[in-house]
């Protein structure tokens, strides 16, 4: 194929050729960890990895969330994910270990992927920042807009089939819309050629345990969706 001076890519839209990610076969599946080198979709520049991704984040400095931190929660997971959870950043817990989702919000999420009959080493965890928001409060609008180029290249990257969403922040946050996440929840929405699975955050589900309900039958969509066999437990 011809190299133009533009190419449209449904991640991105238009950009220069040399920007562009190409999208290869998919190729056999394995439980490879964030930190193993993963040889995914590349550039005409050369491959794009998670690593050269975290390598790009460095100790990031790009908005004021870097003077409260403690430590980058960069993600973690499958590098070749058919699904990729995505909350709005991380807490306490998780900025004291690097890690995301370790917390009790955390341990729900894990109940919930086995619920699903799969493990946390199945599936790819990020957020919307990467970097703890102080007393845990949501992620301003220019905070998120500096770390959403570096989750929609982790989407790029390990091109999962389903991204599930965790409440509305990270659901607004990704597909840059205001519509409440309870008029959004259990549906499928098209995010550039992506599905998104917009369901509510395992820490709304703490303060909320009758909404687990709900949750688990957007999940059960998700599998039905990838062809998954779907447990009788819940969450």
């Amino acid at each position: 194929m011809a190299r133009r001076t533009t190419l449209q890519s449904p991640l991105y839209g238009y950009l220069p050729a040399s920007a562009v990610v190409m999208k290869p076969k998919r190729a056999a599946r394995s439980e490879v960890p964030v930190d193993v080198t993963h040889t995914a979709p590349t550039t005409l520049q050369g491959p794009m990895t998670l690593v050269g991704i975290r390598e790009e984040l460095g100790d990031c400095t790009r908005c004021k969330l870097c003077k409260t931190r403690t430590h980058i929660v960069f993600g973690e997971g499958n590098a070749q994910a058919q699904i990729l959870f995505v909350g709005e950043g991380p807490g306490e817990q998780e900025d004291l270990s690097g890690r995301p989702f370790v917390g009790r919000a955390g341990q729900l999420l894990t109940k919930m992927i086995e619920a699903m009959g799969l493990k946390r080493e199945d599936v790819y965890i990020a957020n919307v920042v990467k970097c703890r928001p102080p007393g845990n409060r949501y992620p301003e609008p220019d905070e998120a807009e500096a770390c959403r180029p570096f989750l929609i290249k982790q989407i790029a990257t390990i091109q999962p089939k389903i991204v599930v969403s965790l409440g509305k922040c990270a659901t607004q946050a990704l597909m840059l819309i205001d519509t409440p996440i309870s008029k959004m929840r259990g549906q499928f929405q098209d995010w550039n050629g992506v599905k998104v699975m917009p369901t509510y955050h395992p820490s709304y589900l703490l303060r909320n345990p009758a909404a687990k309900k709900d949750v688990w039958e957007d999940l059960k969509k998700v599998c039905l969706d990838l062809g998954l066999k779907i447990p009788k437990k819940e969450v």
